[in-house]
């Protein structure tokens, strides 16, 4: 900290600019492991009910749902909260542009998607065109609930954003239920359910949000404004490229593993890679709720994010320590088959560590503007992360790919870590490790960090 800094203490639990940090964190992480709950319940119902098969149909509709909306968000949602958390008065307009992208991108992708199925059926494994069709039909609503979600998230309705987020799962749960287990109806129908139900979700949240928007009198017209999502956009992409970039890296090595060493010894990496996506569901949250706070408060020389960060490094320590645990416990939860879990988790520890630190460190980037360099840093960790699980899996199968996980999560970590050195000024002592008085408040249960004032010119 430098002396042109004056510190004040503050409560996690104060109601600052964006209310309580560590109460939304709470809120949002227990909302997401209620959300894991409801898509486990209804995967077990389907797979119970419908077998191998009718599970099987049903995970490749959603997953090419699922991609659509990934490839053709264009990183809109992340631009509506950066926008909207740093000029409260857009929210009129960038809503209006989220409802006109959506309507026309939807449809854009459903009709993608159909033309995929009419086209090139065996691309989705034998599934029917008319299954495919009505999952498809819920694109441009899925992709209107997202963007919407957005920008609750910017308005920091964390309460309202988990409600909707959380209900739809439970919705899918409730649906699986009664159409499968009450009314001993097939794929199809429930496949239509979903559909009916999560679309008429999403009209009840844009509603919602139209109410609310309507209240804010220093808003802008509630009309798109085609200058400013150009502007969006612009910024969208950057995000847009890192979003890509992760989901690469997070899932080509299973891929890889599949082509050169089998199903088999897949299953089991799948198995100690999903694990480690659990883990990282904490500083994904952190990071969703740092992000617009950020962006609000401007914070150039990353205040609030070097604060956030040094706390996440002793969450992320604990988690990981308390993995090791876990990773023993793989083959009595799943079987003797399935004992090289263990290895290939306990080896992914230190990658998940440094990944949940740069998921959170790097949202001093995202809420100042996303600079060139992240989405390069992204683009150069993929390229490396290819690069040596091809060269590697082929001989050493899946702790080949583990390891290679760990490196590249340890190279993006140290990139962007170096880079906001370079921009802020800041070093590695003062960005990751808990000051004594932030740990004895911890261990006092008195969650308090110091956050310092803006610097004196």
């Amino acid at each position: 900290m430098t002396t042109s800094e004056s510190a004040t203490t503050i409560s996690l639990d104060q109601e600052t600019i964006f209310g309580s940090f560590l109460s939304g964190v709470v809120l949002t992480f227990g909302t997401r492991l209620l959300m894991l709950a409801g898509v486990f319940g209804s995967g077990v119902i389907i797979a119970r009910w419908l077998g191998p098969d009718g599970f099987g149909a049903y995970a490749v509709v959603n997953v090419t749902v699922a991609l659509a909306l990934q490839i053709g968000s264009a990183g809109l949602p992340s631009a509506n909260t950066y926008f909207i958390a740093r000029d409260r008065h857009t929210v009129g307009p960038v809503w209006a542009n989220a409802i006109a992208f959506a309507l026309v991108i939807g449809i854009l992708l459903t009709a993608g998607v159909l033309a995929l199925g009419w086209l090139r059926p065996s691309m989705f494994g034998g599934v029917s065109t008319r299954l495919l069709a009505i999952a498809a039909i819920s694109i441009p609503f899925q992709l209107l609930f997202i963007l919407n979600l957005n920008v609750l998230l910017a308005l920091n309705r964390i309460r309202q954003l988990n409600l909707f987020d959380g209900l739809l799962p439970a919705l899918v749960l409730a649906n699986a239920v009664m159409a499968l287990v009450l009314l001993h109806q097939q794929l199809t129908f429930l496949v239509a359910l979903n559909t009916v139900v999560g679309s008429a979700l999403s009209l009840v949240l844009m509603i919602y949000l139209r109410r609310v928007i309507a209240d804010k009198r220093d808003s802008r017209p509630l009309r798109p404004d085609a200058q400013l999502l150009k502007t969006m956009l612009a910024y969208g992409v950057k995000f847009y490229v890192s979003i890509m970039a992760g989901t690469i890296i997070l899932r080509a090595d299973l891929l890889i593993v599949n082509r050169f060493r089998g199903a088999a010894e897949a299953g089991v990496y799948g198995i100690a890679s999903q694990f480690s996506f659990l883990l990282l569901m904490l500083p994904g949250v952190i990071a969703t709720l740092l992000f617009p706070r950020v962006a609000a408060t401007r914070d150039d020389r990353g205040e609030f994010a070097v604060l956030v960060t040094r706390h996440t490094t002793l969450v992320m320590l604990m988690t990981c320590l308390a993995a090791i645990a876990l990773a023993y416990l793989l083959p009595i939860i799943y079987g003797a088959g399935f004992g090289d879990a263990t290895v290939q988790l306990l080896i992914l520890l230190p990658g998940i560590f440094f990944m949940g630190l740069e998921s959170v460190l790097v949202q001093h980037f995202t809420g100042t503007g996303l600079p060139v360099a992240i989405p390069w840093f992204w683009v150069i960790t993929v390229a490396f992360n290819i690069t040596l699980n091809l060269l590697t899996v082929p001989k050493f199968g899946a702790r080949g790919a583990a390891v290679n996980s760990t490196l590249s999560y340890g190279l993006i970590f140290l990139l962007v870590a170096v880079y906001f050195h370079i921009k802020t000024g800041r070093g590695p002592a003062e960005t990751f490790i808990l000051r004594f008085h932030e740990l004895r408040r911890l261990l006092k249960l008195q969650p308090a960090i110091t956050t310092p004032s803006k610097a004196s010119p």
